[in-house]
C-alpha cells in the first residue's frame, strides 16, 4: 500500500509529519529536526544509530506504491541536541557491518545462554575502557540479563 501523508480524518501521519518538517527545513522556514534513528536488525531487534538532522523529503514510486523518502545529514558535535537527547560519540557507535559479522558469528543468539529474545550488541572490552567498536572481535551478543549482569565489567 502506498505511505500516505494524512489519515482520512485529515491528520498528518508519522510519515506526514516527518515530511512536513523536511519541507520546512529545506525551504529555510525552520532549523532541521534533530531525530534519532535506529536500525532494524531483525524482527523486535533495534540498535541505536545516532542522531541526525532532517534535511529533506520526497516521495517516489517503489514496487508499485508510493513511499515517502527522507534525506538526513549526521548532527556533528555543533548540533545541539534537546536535553531529552542521549549524546552518543560516532565512535562509539557500531558500524552495520560489524553488527552483520557479529549477528553471523555468534548465529543471532545470546553468547552465554543461547536466548534469541532481547539481545543487545555488547563490547567484550568495554567503550568506557578504551574498548573499540569497529572491531567483530570486540563485540559480542548477549540477552538483555546478562548484558546488564556484565555491565561495564570485562569477563
Amino acid at each position: 500500500m502506498d505511505q500516505p501523508l494524512f489519515n482520512e480524518n485529515g491528520t498528518p501521519t508519522q510519515n506526514g509529519r516527518f515530511y512536513q518538517a523536511a519541507e520546512s527545513a529545506r525551504n529555510d522556514e525552520t532549523a532541521p529536526e534533530n531525530v534519532r534513528v535506529y536500525e532494524k536488525v531483525r524482527s523486535g531487534i533495534w540498535v541505536y544509530n545516532g542522531l541526525f538532522r532532517l534535511v529533506d523529503a520526497w516521495q517516489e514510486p517503489s514496487e508499485g506504491r508510493l513511499v515517502c523518502k527522507f534525506r538526513l545529514e549526521a548532527a556533528n558535535g555543533d548540533v545541539e541536541a534537546n536535553q531529552q537527547d542521549v549524546e552518543v560519540e560516532h565512535t562509539r557507535l557500531i558500524p552495520t557491518e560489524v553488527k552483520r559479522e557479529v549477528w553471523k558469528r555468534d548465529q543471532g543468539q545470546c553468547v552465554l545462554c543461547g536466548s534469541r529474545e532481547n539481545l543487545h550488541f555488547d563490547h567484550v572490552i568495554p567503550y568506557s575502557r578504551g574498548g573499540s567498536s569497529s572491531t567483530v572481535e570486540n563485540i559480542q551478543l548477549l540477552c538483555a540479563r546478562h548484558n546488564l549482569e556484565k555491565r561495564d565489567r570485562i569477563q
